[in-house]
């Protein structure tokens, strides 16, 4: 079991949501988190908020789905800490859109952000793990990369290869004592996916999950947590999704 006390974690999407959880998860591990987000005003102010608690944070902007933003994010975080442990690849977006009116813009921008950046967090964080003799890494996939849903093919597409993509990778990296995990999750609440602003519609999707209740994005943080301490953990995609895709 890996003590990640004193870790140095990156995680991308890190200002909001999943990323959010995740970071102040690992704060609470006593790692030292870089906050990677494309939202400069959330980021600097999560900075700012950890900061006053003690936490060793550094934000960094970045574009996942541009790679020399990618390897300028990795770049920054050995300039300021020296090393890089453990990678949580969790920024994405979503589209909804019939698949014969989709646009390839709208396509294109879905795979670059979820497929793509992962393949360059992936690359530019094994580079330097490489160096320090191992370290694990955590990609954002989904229960839609595992069964399908109408109207959201770019982004099935693009969680599906997440979770091929992390067990070619960790295939590969084994040998390296580099791990590579998928947490997969259900629909989680959000300021966007709530009672409130979805109605009854929020009602139907509670209804496909088993358990009676969409998820929190602390429990899918738990998740990335286990991950990266389980030494014996690797290629795994792991359902977080209330029972979702036993049905």
């Amino acid at each position: 079991m890996t003590n990640l006390s004193g870790k140095v974690a990156i995680v991308t999407g890190g200002a909001s949501g999943i990323g959010l959880s995740a970071v102040k998860a690992f704060v609470a591990k006593g790692v030292k988190v870089v906050i990677a987000d494309f939202n400069e005003q959330g980021g600097k102010g999560l900075e700012q908020e950890l900061k006053a608690t003690g936490a060793d944070v550094l934000f960094v902007k970045v574009d996942v789905g541009d790679e020399k933003s990618v390897e300028n994010l990795v770049s920054e975080t050995v300039k300021h800490y020296g090393r890089v442990d453990v990678m949580v690849n969790n920024a994405g977006v979503a589209v909804k859109a019939s698949t014969h009116e989709l646009s390839f813009e709208d396509y294109d921008r879905i795979i670059r952000i979820n497929q793509d950046g992962v393949f360059f967090g992936m690359k530019y964080a094994i580079r330097e793990m490489l160096k320090n003799g191992g370290g694990s890494i955590v990609n954002t996939a989904s229960v839609l990369g595992h069964v399908g849903k109408s109207g959201v093919f770019a982004y099935n597409a693009s969680k599906g290869a997440v979770n091929i993509m992390t067990k070619s990778v960790a295939l590969e990296y084994a040998k390296n004592n580099i791990r590579v995990n998928a947490v997969c999750p259900g629909y989680v609440e959000s300021g966007l996916v709530n009672k409130e602003v979805m109605g009854e519609a929020y009602d139907e999707l509670v209804a496909k999950h088993p358990i009676g209740r969409l998820g929190r994005s602390d429990e899918i943080a738990h998740a990335i947590i286990f991950l990266s301490e389980n030494d014996f953990v690797t290629g795994s995609s792991l359902m977080i999704d209330g029972g979702y895709t036993a049905q």
